[in-house]
């Protein structure tokens, strides 16, 4: 299982939210760089980045945040926030992004994303399925759509798509333990999708499960933050 640290970017300083709620920001770190660093060093090699100053933009703000750590690292970067056309993806890409997380489009413009995975390869653009109980959330989080998490799934899995970053809202920033049936009911519904839970990571027996259920990857932010997980414990699990 892929073990991916997480750094969110407001103002290019490290924050996390609770839940996604701007008005519960920590800032931890004002150096990324410093911190995906820090992670290569334990021996991590991959880093979930994500631009939230873009996402409430609606186009990428920390650029120039992701160019300094793909130039200063060798972590394969997947960012993603304010990613809603393609010129901003080529730009992403072009700053250093291995991979872009298609967000809240993925949902609005389907046919946006489908030429996306069309035009870049399944192997570039990850789906991100933001979820509460088993419904998929839009506009930042804060409604609930009708279509469910296995059906948005099935869909792009359907149209080519291969990677799913599957954050559970409810739980996110909240360490308090993963959403390990939902994901496990998905594992069992769509086994050829390669999920990657996001949201409530807290411990290492949480990954652990994850790794059981045959999750692909776990994204793992707060809860490194916070000291409930330490990195020397995660350099075990990176194969």
């Amino acid at each position: 299982m892929e073990i991916i640290p997480a750094i969110d970017l407001i103002g290019g300083q490290c924050v996390r939210l609770t839940e996604g709620d701007f008005s519960q920001q920590t800032t931890y770190d004002s150096d990324p760089l410093a911190v995906a660093q820090r992670f290569e060093q334990h021996g991590l090699r991959r880093l979930h980045l994500v631009d939230l100053d873009g996402a409430r933009a609606r186009q990428p703000v920390n650029l120039p945040v992701l160019e300094r750590i793909a130039r200063h690292t060798n972590l394969v970067v997947d960012f993603g926030g304010g990613l809603q056309h393609e010129t901003a993806v080529r730009q992403a890409f072009d700053a250093g992004a291995a991979q872009i997380t298609a967000g809240s489009i993925a949902v609005r413009e389907p046919e946006t994303v489908r030429h996306w995975l069309q035009t870049f390869g399944a192997e570039r653009i990850l789906i991100g399925a933001d979820f509460r109980g088993q419904h998929i959330s839009i506009n930042a989080w804060a409604e609930q759509s009708e279509r469910t998490l296995e059906e948005f799934v099935a869909a792009y899995l359907s149209q080519g798509a291969a990677t799913f970053v599957c954050t559970d809202v409810s739980k996110d920033g909240k360490l308090q333990g993963p959403s390990l049936e939902t994901y496990r009911q998905l594992r069992a519904a769509l086994p050829a999708a390669q999920l990657v839970a996001s949201g409530g990571v807290t411990t290492m027996a949480d990954v652990e499960a994850m790794a059981e259920v045959g999750m692909y990857g776990a994204i793992i932010g707060k809860a490194i933050y916070e000291g409930t997980i330490q990195l020397k414990d995660l350099r075990r699990l990176v194969a």
